[in-house]
């Protein structure tokens, strides 16, 4: 891949190994063709470490919205470079009218000084270019296993085998 290529994906919102690996564990645990909404949030890269989180905002069949938040700590440095974790989390349901209110105030006490990226589903889970949830970190492509019906409750995923004492 030529050097102006990679920029040009890495400067994309959405996209890299981090996201790449939030949208696979995202597709696990909630359906795509469910997904409505997605919010990211500017990854923050301090010496060794990345860390990124998504909002998700999910059909319920009504008025309604499920939130999920998704995130990520990825190292990319050292002799752990790509070794890290992922979480997914329901953490409520909203009307529709609120969403944005629900945002405001997750980046309030994220204490975030720049509005979310607003990002289509279909970056991730769409198209005819393979997607975020359908690349590997090995370049190739593959399509992601069963997707399920959303449940509710807590599931992290880890990513490799990055051990909790380097975190």
């Amino acid at each position: 891949m030529r050097p102006d290529t990679y920029v040009g994906v890495a400067a994309q919102p959405g996209l890299g190994l981090g996201w790449t690996r939030v949208a696979t564990s995202v597709a696990e645990f909630v359906s795509p063709s469910a997904i409505e909404s997605i919010w990211l949030f500017a990854p923050v890269r301090r010496e060794e470490r990345e860390w990124g989180t998504a909002v998700l905002a999910c059909h319920t069949g009504g008025d309604r919205r499920r939130i999920f938040t998704a995130s990520y700590l990825i190292a990319i440095r050292g002799r752990t470079r790509g070794q890290g974790k992922v979480t997914v989390d329901e953490v409520g349901e909203s009307p529709v009218a609120v969403i944005h209110e629900v945002i405001a105030g997750v980046m309030e006490r994220a204490g975030e000084t720049d509005p979310p990226v607003e990002i289509a589903p279909e970056l991730w889970f769409g198209g005819d270019e393979p997607t975020a949830a359908e690349v590997h970190t090995d370049g190739g492509a593959s399509v992601p296993g069963s997707l399920g019906v959303p449940s509710t409750g807590e599931r992290a995923t880890t990513m490799d085998s990055l051990s909790e004492a380097r975190v």
